[in-house]
């Protein structure tokens, strides 16, 4: 594949998956949640539900909504395989992405019609489980060939942080828009309108289209028998899973994901319950990302990837704890400076959260094409999404769903407002498993002065 050189470049190529994150956040934050009405205030149900009532039957969506999540994270594995292995006279990237954006975008679409408004039924709640495995396996098949291509498309480490980083800036962009920008529509304008007019956002992963360029892969395994080469799935997956420093990094990323997902995935009900003012934290917490991620950056130079990461873990889960205090609050001036502070908080965390979901797994594939000359970078963001999908399906289809219906009818303190609290425990865990971690990982980004060997 060509090497993009300039930083413009590089800047516009992690841009062009934005759009399709956007998509993704709709159904994650907004649209499943929009399936039934536990968990939204009564003020909130004509804008933030799809009819103000659930048209799912909620324990069997639950399950769906498992399997989708775990279907996610296993499909992830022949995905990847498959776009590495793609012979096309037009390479193996481009080919894969267009076979994963055109049905993903169809799956969407379609998750936006009521088979049936009257009520919760069973064909409803088939036909949006349906549809969620659906859109998230080709939603898999689109940005693990887009993330494989992190590995490919630059030369060094330092450009492959430099892409993971402005990947990360605009993941903060597109968060505004969902969680500040939607919110505020949603103020007066039905879920699924608005879920409409995000559409056009994924025309954003035509970019790679044009800029990737790559020579037929039809005859490349016999043109390259002494350098790089691609490999089978069974010898793909050995290959990724001897890797054990990439395998127990996916351990802490797993529990680092659960926590983050949980919040995420439940952040809508969340402020409804407790009665927080959603876009002034979320504006609070994304806004100052560009210079908490520089400080991140900082951090990782001077002192490693290990220490800036730790870092980040420990500011997320001291957010996620002030967010369960401050939600105990009763309304008023000092209830929302708190709750201001506390998106202050998680500002530290949130943009290098996403970096390292980039940056690590790029550079972990880039270190094991030049020691084995196997290029199967596709399968190291596959397994990486499986541990994730696991760990979402946990958060979002099991513990979020669990937490929904047991605060419908409550009396006293509703059970989302434990949300933050359990999203803590997760990324509290992820801190403790980063002393598992092997050294060589720790000190990835460090700059070395002259004291040191």
């Amino acid at each position: 594949m060509r090497k993009i050189k300039s930083k413009p470049q590089q800047m516009l190529y992690a841009f062009s998956g934005m759009g399709i994150n956007m998509l993704n956040l709709m159904v994650n934050s907004y649209l499943c949640s929009a399936l039934i009405a536990g968990g939204f205030a009564a003020k909130d149900l004509p804008f933030q539900t799809y009819v103000g009532k659930d048209i799912v039957i909620a324990a069997v969506w639950s399950i769906f909504s498992a399997i989708a999540r775990i279907l996610d994270g296993v499909i992830d594995i022949p995905m990847a395989s498959f776009t590495d292995q793609l012979k096309s006279r037009w390479g193996r990237r481009r080919p894969s992405l267009i076979m994963g954006l055109v049905p993903m975008i169809v799956a969407y679409v379609l998750f936006l019609l009521i088979p049936n408004p009257e009520g919760a039924t069973l064909v409803n709640t088939i036909y949006y489980g349906v549809l969620l495995c659906i859109f998230y396996s080709f939603y898999t098949l689109t940005m693990v060939t887009y993330y494989a291509t992190f590995t490919e498309i630059v030369e060094t480490e330092r450009e492959r942080t430099r892409i993971s980083n402005t990947k990360s800036f605009f993941d903060i962009v597109y968060f505004i828009l969902g969680y500040v920008v939607v919110r505020m529509l949603l103020n007066g304008m039905n879920i699924r309108k608005v879920a409409l007019m995000v559409l056009p956002l994924a025309a954003t992963m035509l970019i790679p289209l044009f800029m990737i360029k790559e020579p037929s892969s039809l005859d490349i395994d016999k043109e390259k028998k002494d350098t790089t080469h691609s490999v089978h799935l069974i010898e793909s997956i050995k290959y990724t899973f001897k890797n054990r420093t990439f395998i127990l990094w996916m351990i802490v990323y797993a529990f680092m994901t659960f926590g983050v997902q949980l919040f995420l995935g439940g952040i809508n009900e969340y402020f409804s319950t407790v009665g927080m003012n959603m876009m002034l934290v979320m504006i609070c917490a994304f806004a100052p990302v560009p210079l908490t991620l520089m400080l991140y950056n900082l951090i990782t130079k001077r002192h490693g990837f290990g220490a800036a990461f730790r870092y980040t873990l420990i500011m997320f889960t001291i957010g996620m704890l002030a967010m369960f205090f401050v939600g105990r609050f009763t309304d008023g001036t000092l209830k929302t400076v708190l709750a201001i502070v506390t998106g202050l908080i998680s500002s530290f965390a949130i943009g290098s959260m996403f970096s390292v979901a980039y940056s690590i797994p790029s550079q972990l594939a880039a270190e094991e094409e030049e020691k084995t000359n196997v290029t199967n970078s596709a399968m190291y963001f596959a397994v990486q999404g499986l541990f994730a999908g696991v760990a979402s399906a946990i958060a979002t289809g099991v513990v979020l769903v669990a937490l929904k219906k047991a605060s419908e009818g409550a009396e006293g303190t509703p059970a989302m407002a434990y949300m933050t609290l359990i999203a803590a425990a997760g990324t509290i865990i992820s801190f403790i498993l980063t002393f598992i971690l092997p050294k060589h990982l720790m000190q990835l980004g460090r700059k070395r002065g002259k004291t040191d060997k």
